[in-house]
């Protein structure tokens, strides 16, 4: 059965209002936190100024306001408002929908449809909406914590605008719990930093901080609860992280860049932050490896089995002990010096690896164990280095007729400053017995 909202159905609605339906906005200009779009100088604001309002993607984390600004823009536009979510509505429901928009806009009248957690629904469902949305019959917004670049179809995308809406910051926050004091005529009984512990809990969501506060109100206490009272009645809210998710990217992006800033501070922030989320240290041990490899390479040989050795620490003592070498590694890493230097080189040659084909060795080079290899010339005219002045023969490795290209360029960083030091050297004896 379809999760369906008709704006104009009329339901006697005898029980308690919830604090968040009591609070939310009735009107644009109410909505906290979403300036960047909703403001006359915003996209969103724009469209409603020139009365050009098209179909929508919002992305952004719960408790913003998405279901919010979509019952909004109906209310503007005078728009027949409907709310469907992706994860109960079926392919009837939506024909039905589809029908019912129909037979609406026979009579001039608009539909706004409003599609929770858009990315839930499948490609042929998607491609589903496209003819309802060219021909006018809907107005579609969509919702989604997901990044729609990848969880909606490119033919979706190209008919809505994406609106990328902010998780609350505290100033945000405060001004919410000052709207709930006001409505419940009553301030909450929290000491200062119990109040800022409180709006850190809420995590950007707007939502979660009105149930906390509800919670909050209705305590029986004759004195402000300071942090320590407030953190024993309420289970802290966990972190908002999709191991699957945007989330994930998004913090593993951080922590790498971080590392690669040398910045360990803000790399153990990162790595704590995906552990704390419950994001599996198996992966991070991976991760951190990939970095040592790619990021500092050969600017520091150490890095690389530290990284190789937090990870088998971990599997020995497990969690959370084994967490702290990850932690760690972490941290070398982000000391270390960086060079991607081989990483650079190593991916030049695969490209040039791909467009040469399949052009043989040099037959100096070959190994001739039979007597027709021989009469080929396999082998024939190959320096054996050991026996070459300096240990160093000079050769040409590269197949016949290519021309010698340079992949790997050592940076003055770590021990790769001896390594450049090593590679001029080579380069100038070679030029010395080439000539």
């Amino acid at each position: 059965m379809a999760d369906l909202f008709d704006a104009s159905s009329q339901v006697p609605d005898t029980t308690p209002r919830p604090l968040a339906d009591r609070l939310r906005p009735q009107s644009l200009d109410q909505v906290i936190g979403q300036d960047h779009v909703l403001g006359p100088d915003g996209p969103l604001g724009t469209m409603l100024t020139s009365s050009t309002l098209s179909s929508l993607i919002l992305w952004g984390p719960p408790g913003v306001g998405k279901t919010t600004i979509a019952r909004l823009l109906a209310d503007q536009t005078n728009m027949h408002f409907i709310q469907i979510s992706a994860i109960f509505t079926g392919v009837p429901d939506l024909r039905k929908v589809f029908d019912a928009a129909k037979l609406r806009r026979t009579q001039n009248r608009q539909t706004l449809l409003f599609v929770d957690e858009i990315h839930r629904f499948n490609k042929a469902q998607q491609d589903g909406f496209l003819p309802h949305m060219e021909d006018g019959t809907i107005l579609l917004v969509g919702a989604t914590t997901e990044n729609p670049s990848f969880e909606l179809n490119a033919a979706v995308l190209s008919r809505a605008q994406v609106m990328v809406l902010k998780r609350l910051e505290l100033s945000d926050l405060e001004r919410l719990a000052q709207r709930a004091e006001k409505e419940l005529q009553k301030p909450l009984p929290l000491t200062g930093e119990a109040r800022e512990a409180l709006l850190g809990m809420a995590d950007g969501d707007g939502r979660a901080l009105l149930n906390l506060v509800e919670q909050i109100i209705g305590w029986k206490t004759d004195a402000k609860l300071d942090t320590d009272a407030l953190t024993t009645r309420l289970m802290r809210r966990a972190a908002q992280y999709d191991k699957s998710g945007d989330a994930h990217y998004n913090l593993i992006s951080a922590l790498h860049k971080s590392v690669r800033g040398s910045d360990p501070d803000a790399a153990l922030y990162w790595l704590a932050r995906m552990l704390d989320g419950g994001e599996d240290p198996r992966y991070l041990a991976r991760r951190i490896t990939r970095m040592a490899v790619e990021d500092i390479g050969l600017a520091d040989p150490q890095a690389q089995p530290i990284c190789l050795q937090a990870w088998e620490t971990y599997e020995r003592l497990g969690s959370p002990e084994g967490e702290l070498a990850l932690g760690q590694a972490v941290a070398y890493l982000a000391l270390a010096p960086k060079s991607n230097a081989g990483y650079v080189a190593f991916k030049a040659a695969m490209k040039a690896a791909k467009k040469t084909g399949s052009n043989p060795p040099p037959k100096h080079i070959l190994n001739a164990p039979t007597s027709l290899m021989k009469d080929q010339g396999y082998g024939n005219g190959y320096d054996y280095d050991h026996d070459a002045e300096d240990g160093f023969s000079g050769q040409n490795y590269f197949p016949d007729g290519m021309k010698r290209p340079v992949y790997y360029q050592p940076v003055e960083r770590g021990f790769e400053r001896e390594l450049k030091r090593r590679l001029d050297y080579f380069v100038k004896l070679r030029a010395k017995r080439q000539s």
